[in-house]
């Protein structure tokens, strides 16, 4: 495809009015004012006269299955949203609720410009098939937890969290890739920390884990080990290996220094972390302590939408009411942690920006709608003016999965009808 009269959000995430980009395979290899001397080699033309052509974002941190999920438990805290209504549903899933589930999830993170998202669930065979299926990329883990503090050798998690790396990880030319994960802190216990920190190791893959998302894991956390939630990741070798960590929004400036110096990525949920009342995390004072902030929704049943452009604006407000300063939280710094942040995170070297040689991982915005006009800072209008639905187009490895209400790699009827089956027969059993 040849994007032609399309403005851009260039590598520097700098706004470039009239521009050409083209795509082969799963690249792009030209950008540049004028068009290339073989337009013939590039197939479509696609005219992108009052359109904007960015990078597509990056989902740091999901539940994709808990679409199903989806307004079952509101207006409650965290602890008792999990233990009151999450867990008991999660205890009822089984494989086609998770598949379609999932699905469900791709079909709307697609609509939204997701093109890849750091996926923490179980079932994991069936997390695969959907995103092989729909199209996207993934890192996808099988999260590890042992509140009962069972032996190495019985737990099932485990052993599914190794299968599914030696089964899955890299296939589909590289676009699911299986990361380790341990599900938390206040849900293991030391001797399985270091279990999954030595799998990651052994399998050379990444690590995600939930960290300090509420004041009250935190304090317990110092209590029961006399050191911060991030310590005691650091002492059990869980940031030998390259961390995305969620949440993160009470860890301290020490905590932060550890993050930096062991190259853990953060990522930020603003919508979750406000809609079950945890806090703020201070990504301006790890913005400015160097530490990579990238940009994660959390599941739909603590965020209710995978609309990533909303999640932007609140994760861009959130940075400046934590600082009271309504000069930090840049354009540039704001979708960098929306698109090349959350990329590095998955170590996708060559994802993430709008570059010749990178991934064509592109999203089209409509800026020829009202609530984009009128423009004097296009990069600021995406952030704080436009709308998820301004989406047009989504191209992940250079294929075309989303397209002006047609999606080309999901049956959406179906989709949405298995995964109400699902819910309604969960439901039904609880």
């Amino acid at each position: 495809m040849l994007f032609k009269n399309i403005g851009i959000i260039d590598e520097n995430f700098k706004y470039q009015p009239d521009m050409t980009v083209g795509v082969q395979a799963d690249r792009i290899t030209y950008i540049g004012k004028t068009a290339p001397e073989n337009v013939e080699a590039f197939g479509e033309i696609y005219n992108g006269k009052n359109k904007v052509l960015i990078p597509g974002f990056y989902n740091a941190h999901g539940h994709s299955p808990m679409s199903l999920m989806r307004g079952y438990g509101e207006n409650m805290t965290l602890h008792d949203w999990l233990n009151k209504k999450i867990f008991p549903f999660e205890s009822k899933l089984y494989s086609k609720a998770v598949y379609w589930g999932t699905l469900l999830s791709m079909a709307e993170s697609l609509r939204f410009g997701i093109i890849s998202t750091s996926d923490m669930y179980y079932f994991t065979g069936d997390m695969v098939e959907a995103y092989s299926a729909a199209g996207a990329k993934t890192n996808i883990c099988r999260s590890v937890a042992n509140p009962e503090g069972l032996e190495i050798s019985e737990l099932v998690g485990l052993k599914e969290m190794r299968e599914a790396i030696t089964m899955y990880d890299g296939i589909e030319n590289g676009r699911i890739k299986v990361d380790a994960s341990i599900h938390a802190e206040y849900t293991t216990d030391e001797k399985t920390m270091r279990a999954v920190a030595e799998a990651a190791g052994e399998f050379n893959v990444n690590i995600q884990v939930h960290l300090d998302e509420t004041k009250f894991e935190a304090d317990n956390c110092r209590e029961k080990y006399g050191m911060s939630t991030t310590e005691v990741f650091e002492k059990f070798g869980v940031f030998n290996q390259p961390c995305t960590a969620a949440h993160c929004v009470w860890v301290s400036e020490s905590d932060m220094d550890i993050l930096k110096a062991k190259g853990v990525t953060v990522a930020s949920n603003p919508t979750s972390n406000f809609k079950l009342a945890s806090g703020i995390c201070d990504v301006p004072k790890m913005y400015e302590k160097g530490v990579n902030v990238a940009l994660g929704t959390d599941s739909v049943a603590s965020n209710n939408s995978l609309n990533f452009i909303e999640q932007i604006k609140l994760f861009a407000i959130a940075g400046k009411v934590k600082a009271m300063d309504p000069a930090v939280m840049t354009p540039e710094q704001v979708l960098y942690s929306a698109t090349r942040a959350g990329a590095l995170s998955q170590g996708r070297e060559d994802c993430g920006l709008l570059k010749e040689n990178f991934k064509a991982d592109l999203i089209v915005i409509d800026a020829g709608t009202p609530n984009m006009q009128p423009v004097h800072d296009m990069a600021n209008n995406i952030i704080y003016s436009a709308d998820g639905k301004d989406v047009c187009l989504t191209m992940v490895d250079g294929r075309i999965c989303y397209q002006d209400g047609e999606y080309k790699t999901i049956d959406i009827e179906e989709t949405i009808a298995e995964a109400e089956k699902a819910r309604a027969k969960i439901v039904s059993g609880l």
